[in-house]
């Protein structure tokens, strides 16, 4: 495993649109909290911009992003302007998480979006929401959204902008957060996968004269902490299938961290040795409570990882 260890890893957890359990977790010892959303998946979903504005509503503390909002599906006028007003509104904490999709091809019919134009809507959307976060007026030409004289005010809080941080899994979506990203999110990762995207990114960047200073490495981790580390297994295996429509049992101790809470602080660490910074957190626990595994993350996991981080690093 190659990454330099951060001192103190940040912890976000995924709350959807569970507004209660957002406004708890913003006085908890948590850093972020995050949304996803569909327009028309397999399963019922909220849709990722409303709720992100429903979070911004309820919490006063917490960065808030989306983890992932499918921006091909989206005019980016629209989202910078969404977001901008959203970034005002609650001081600054927005992160805003994007990525292609394509697991529900039937989204991309709905919103009369090809499928096989997402990459490239997605790399033209990305700089083009940064230029129309300056407030300016702009003129843009592109296959997809080109626009004249167009100015999108005021501005984000953020100057720039929020962050935009990059999801995927495969080399593709890690060459665009290389070249254009504020900062890396796959998901489904060991800890061995991501150490060598981080790798990856890292050589990309350099080829192309590019400083990653301010990029920070997000992880999307799927997670469950019990005393009884199979049941543990069990769970996740169960509630990730359903999300995905396959069968996890076999790879669960590969894609996800779970177990009991000495094997979860393991795997936890090794996805910090590996470089990441933030974890995104989505607790998988089954006809569980996640609640629960949040707690025993935050009391029972989270010291270990801390102490194991800043013990690597040295004192400062």
């Amino acid at each position: 495993m190659t990454g330099t260890r951060p001192q103190q890893v940040k912890v976000g957890f995924v709350v959807g649109g569970e507004l209660a359990r957002a406004a708890r977790f913003d006085a908890l010892p948590i850093d972020s909290l995050w949304t996803g959303g569909h327009v028309a998946s397999r399963n019922p979903s909220t849709e990722a911009m409303m709720t992100l504005a429903r979070l911004s509503a309820v919490t006063e503390r917490v960065r808030l992003g989306t983890s992932i909002l499918l921006l091909p599906l989206y005019p980016p006028a629209i989202i910078a302007k969404q977001v901008a007003d959203l970034d005002r509104a609650s001081g600054g904490r927005l992160t805003l998480g994007v990525g292609i999709g394509g697991e529900y091809p039937q989204e991309f019919r709905a919103c009369q979006v090809p499928l096989n134009e997402r990459g490239r809507r997605l790399d033209e959307a990305i700089p083009l929401l940064r230029r129309l976060w300056t407030a300016q007026e702009i003129t843009h030409e592109g296959p997809f959204y080109s626009m004249a004289d167009v100015r999108i005010h005021p501005a984000p809080a953020q100057a720039g902008g929020p962050p935009i941080v990059i999801a995927g899994r495969k080399e593709r979506a890690m060459r665009r957060a290389a070249l254009v990203g504020d900062g890396w999110m796959p998901y489904l990762y060991s800890p061995r996968r991501y150490a060598a995207s981080v790798q990856t990114i890292r050589a990309l960047a350099a080829e192309a004269g590019r400083d990653l200073t301010g990029f920070e490495y997000h992880a999307f981790v799927f997670v469950n902490v019990d005393k009884d580390g199979d049941r543990a297994r069990e769970e996740a295996a169960r509630t990730i299938g359903g999300n995905y429509d396959q069968d996890f049992r076999a790879m669960i101790d590969n894609v996800a961290a779970v177990g009991t809470p000495e094997e979860v602080a393991r795997k936890l660490a090794d996805f910090v040795a590996a470089g990441v910074q933030h974890f995104v957190f989505m607790p998988a626990p089954g006809t569980g409570d996640p609640d629960d595994v949040v707690h025993r993350l935050l009391d029972d996991v989270l010291p270990a990882v801390h102490a194991e981080s800043a013990s690597a690093t040295g004192p400062t």
